[in-house]
């Protein structure tokens, strides 16, 4: 293991109740913005009120909704309306999406949101009550134009300090102890003498702690969690520092810079950070396996393996970067041959059990005919169950791509590694229909230090239902469609999955605008010309499963297994007219 930067910082809570602990401050009033839980804001008011200073303190991440949470009973409001800001150095929509998952968390109350005109950085909010009796406030969301690690001009959230004494008034940024542990991260890590050949460590790990509790919302899967959004920028903005130092464009996936793995914890200490390049896992989680249809978690990887053990067939097989298996299976038969994988993107855990289920159904019908890879990247894997044992609601996009750092799809050269499984199935069937089943956050996705939206991810931020994806050869449009309607019309027929795609999209509209997808048989859809892949025809799943368990996961792996029984049955009634030979 290798030493690359360590280092603690003055908690801003304390940092503030130090600076005004002066008795020529006592009868000041202080209002300030700052990255923290309200348990922590409280008690450093308290300790200021105890001094003789008035202080109110803000969360400088999604104010607004910190507000109604914080100093607004809803539960005799009739009407909430919103006029957002905008600012040209960011998404029109930014501040509206920085209000999720507001209208959820206000009872009955009517909301609704408009553009204020302005670039203040300021909610205007008028509230009615059942009374009728009408309120107006103003609720600030400072923020800044700064260059991040990349030379990206961006607007993100700040803290803020307003201090008024003895008839002044100074109104100002002022950095917080979150943002400077983060930018002094980002900078040990890009100017540390990495060398000039991909990939540049094995793991880079960024160990961090902060005193900051998550804060679970009445709605859904959502979570006020710093800790998280802490991970998610600190791992995007490692990618996009080795993107720049190899050349390549931002949002490159076949970067290759090793594994980058930020593991972000609560402790009540001073915030602290320690990045090490150490060595990679090689060692596998184990656990009690689980009744596959009703499994509520993610499976361990020895019982992936017994599954694909009872499916049969022949066996096919690729290798990880760390020496893991990537185990495939080909069922020989009659009919048309159709490629299923899921664990392209490791923490996107619902298509695993999808898949080995729909493979089980079908190995039992005469002429099967199939391959399946249920979990191609076991390394991105195994991080992601060992990122859950500290964080299990997270998205953890670190276990997104390999061990290597990229996305395995985008790799290419003589090394497949993981994407071999691909190519040995493609060789082995030669199908025309490849189902990809994947994942996206369940809950919210940002970046608040670097310009709140994840940059290239915007589509991703708030959950939108289970939606499917089609890419397909030019040639291959008419084919495409009817794929998706027979699919979609499949799906519509379970229970519920309509209805759940209906509730996201409009709250997703209600805090985002429109979604930008097709609405096929009440499912989202895009379908687009790619002809990047062999088989002229792939069906991607979407399904809102960062990170889900319990019931919620079983309707996500249901949800998978039958778009995957439905692909494979369209497959099968319209190949004829498909012209596939």
């Amino acid at each position: 293991m290798s030493m690359i930067f360590e280092k603690s910082f003055e908690r801003s809570l304390d940092a503030l109740v130090a600076r005004f602990s002066d008795a020529s401050m006592k009868g000041a009033t202080v209002e300030a913005w700052l990255f923290g839980d309200l348990q922590s804001r409280k008690a450093a008011e308290a300790k200021l009120q105890a001094l003789g200073v008035k202080a109110k303190l803000h969360s400088a991440y999604k104010p607004l909704v910190h507000f109604f949470l914080e100093d607004v009973d809803c539960s005799n409001l009739k009407h909430i309306s919103i006029a957002y800001p905008a600012h040209e150095a960011c998404a029109p929509n930014r501040f509206l999406l920085e209000t999720y998952p507001l209208s959820k968390l206000v009872g009955d109350a009517e909301v609704d949101f408009k553009p204020s005109g302005k670039q203040d950085f300021t909610y205007q909010v008028t509230l009615t009550d059942k009374n009728g009796t009408v309120t107006q406030h103003a609720v600030f969301a400072p923020n800044r134009i700064h260059q991040d690690a990349v030379g990206e001009t961006l607007l993100s959230p700040t803290g803020w300090l307003k201090v008024t004494h003895q008839g002044t008034t100074t109104s100002e940024r002022f950095e917080t102890d979150f943002e400077q542990l983060f930018h002094a991260g980002i900078a040990a890590a890009a100017n540390h003498a990495w060398g000039d050949t991909e990939p540049y460590f094995e793991e880079l790990n960024i160990a961090v702690s902060l005193p900051i509790t998550d804060q679970k919302l009445t709605h859904a899967e959502e979570a006020i969690s710093l800790t998280e959004a802490l991970h998610e920028d600190f791992y995007f903005a490692l990618l996009e520092v080795f993107q720049k130092k190899s050349g390549r464009p931002l949002g490159d996936r076949g970067l290759q810079p090793g594994q980058i793995v930020p593991e972000i914890i609560y402790a009540d200490a001073a915030p602290s950070i320690r990045i090490t390049a150490r060595a990679l896992s090689t060692k596998d989680s184990t656990g009690e396996s689980q009744t596959l249809a009703i499994a509520q978690a993610p499976l361990f990887a020895a019982q992936i393996a017994q599954e694909l053990e009872h499916i049969g067939g022949e066996a096919f097989e690729a290798k990880s970067r760390s020496g893991r298996s990537v185990l495939g299976r080909y069922i020989k038969g009659t009919d048309e041959p159709m490629i299923i994988s899921g664990g392209q993107h490791a923490n996107e855990t619902t298509g695993v059990v999808g898949a080995l289920r729909a493979a089980h159904e079908l190995k039992s019908r005469k002429g099967a005919h199939f391959t399946i890879s249920p979990q191609e990247n076991p390394d991105g894997y195994e991080l992601h169950r060992r990122l859950c044992a500290d964080n299990p609601k997270h998205m953890h996009h670190a276990a997104r791509y390999t061990a290597m750092g990229d996305d395995l799809e985008y790799r290419s050269g003589e090394k497949l590694w993981e994407k071999a499984i691909r190519t040995q199935a493609e060789a082995l069937t030669g199908a025309k229909l490849h189902v990809n089943l994947h994942g996206y956050p369940s809950h919210e996705w940002t970046r608040p230090l670097s310009g709140y939206i994840p940059r290239g991810f915007g589509m991703w931020t708030l959950p939108k239902g289970f939606f499917l994806i089609v890419r397909h050869h030019s040639d291959w449009a008419q084919q495409s469609e009817e794929l998706v309607d027979h699919v979609t019309r499949h799906l519509s027929a379970i229970d519920g999955l309509v209805e759940y795609n209906n509730a996201q999209i409009a709250l997703f509209e209600k805090h985002a605008g429109e979604t930008g997808f097709r609405i096929i048989n009440g499912f989202p859809c895009l379908i687009g010309v790619d002809d990047r892949h062999t088989v002229p025809l792939t069906l991607i799943t979407e399904y809102p499963d960062e990170t889900i368990y319990g019931e919620d996961f079983i309707r996500g792996h249901t949800a998978q297994m039958e778009t995957v029984l439905s692909a494979y049955e369209a497959l099968q009634k319209l190949s004829a007219k498909w012209y596939i030979a």
